[in-house]
């Protein structure tokens, strides 16, 4: 089944991301090359692309998992959450619609 991880960035979290950003894809690398992650990205904090010192307000993971507690599982090991960038996670069941 389908996941929705919905990581909440803490305040000025720009220098714990970066320090953790390469562990951070290298998980969600191993979700994309076995054909479980539907999208990945992070939420700019302003409507902007690049949201610059503004930073991001969070971070959102679509995938499969075998049930909820292993998506709960994968999320509160992230090295987000680890290192604090992320002051917590969601996790939530995802029915994919459209595409």
């Amino acid at each position: 089944m389908l996941y929705m991880i919905l990581g909440r960035d803490a305040d000025d979290s720009l220098n714990r991301r970066a320090s953790a950003r390469e562990a951070h894809l290298a998980r969600i690398r191993v979700l994309l090359d076995e054909g479980r992650l539907v999208l990945a990205g992070p939420l700019p904090a302003v409507d902007a692309d690049d949201p610059g010192p503004a930073g991001y307000a969070g971070s959102l993971v679509v995938a499969e998992f075998e049930d909820q507690a292993a998506a709960r599982d994968w999320a509160e090991s992230d090295p987000y959450l680890q290192c604090g960038a992320w002051t917590g996670v969601e996790v939530h069941p995802f029915r994919q619609v459209l595409p």
